[in-house]
């Protein structure tokens, strides 16, 4: 049997958030929450009615609405229209009429009652719940699929960058190689000529001095 769901409702960012979940867990992981909520007081199990219908109808679909708005929540909602104002708006206060009574306040409009939700539809939308788990499961699949194969190809390119630099660098060493044994064998070739043209340099210098006497 589906387990039954409940309503859950946070605020994260601009938006605050609800959604028919099996568990506060379930909640959190829709959300995409690193921490719980719940125990932070920043989120709550919710019976308004409106709420309540909202999420049902969408069971494990996240819904929002502009934060600290009383709107509908819904799946595209837009952004806080007074971002940036609340400051403008606290400085400047409604002007009174001269002599005019202080106006009274509006009372208070009385709590809607929960709205009953009978086992049919409540198994209905446990069921609706469960088939959005599992598309939210095959998209994180799907996604971790896509990283795994990025991950292969970046790999495979780095493995392949790598290789060529290695062979590179063994070439140059190898004719690094070369040339400094090229290099030895002409210093021995000139230390060999040297001692050659002195020798040579001494005996010519000897019969040059003899002719001169």
């Amino acid at each position: 049997m589906p387990r039954k769901l409940k309503t859950y409702q946070t605020s994260l960012g601009f938006y605050d958030q609800a959604i028919a979940a099996p568990s506060m867990k379930a909640a959190l992981q829709a959300w995409g929450a690193s921490s719980n909520l719940f125990h932070q007081g920043a989120a709550k199990e919710t019976d308004d009615p409106d709420i309540v219908a909202a999420t049902m109808a969408k069971p494990g679909v996240v819904l929002r609405r502009p934060v600290g708005s009383d709107g509908p929540f819904t799946e595209s909602a837009e952004l806080p229209t007074d971002l940036g104002e609340g400051e403008g708006k606290s400085e400047r206060k409604p002007k009174r009429k001269p002599n005019s009574k202080s106006t009274k306040r509006p009372a208070k409009t009385a709590r809607k009652p929960p709205r009953k939700i009978d086992d049919q539809a409540a198994r209905k939308a446990a069921i609706a719940f469960e088939k959005e788990e599992r598309r939210r499961e095959a998209e994180r699949r799907k996604e971790e699929a896509a990283r795994a194969r990025e991950r292969a190809r970046r790999d495979k390119a780095v493995a392949t960058a790598q290789a060529a630099l290695d062979r590179a660098r063994r070439e140059h060493e190898a004719r690094t190689e070369e040339i400094e044994a090229e290099r030895a064998a002409l210093d021995a070739r000139a230390e060999a000529e040297q001692g050659r043209w002195d020798k040579q340099r001494m005996k010519l210098e000897q019969a040059l001095r003899r002719a001169r006497e």
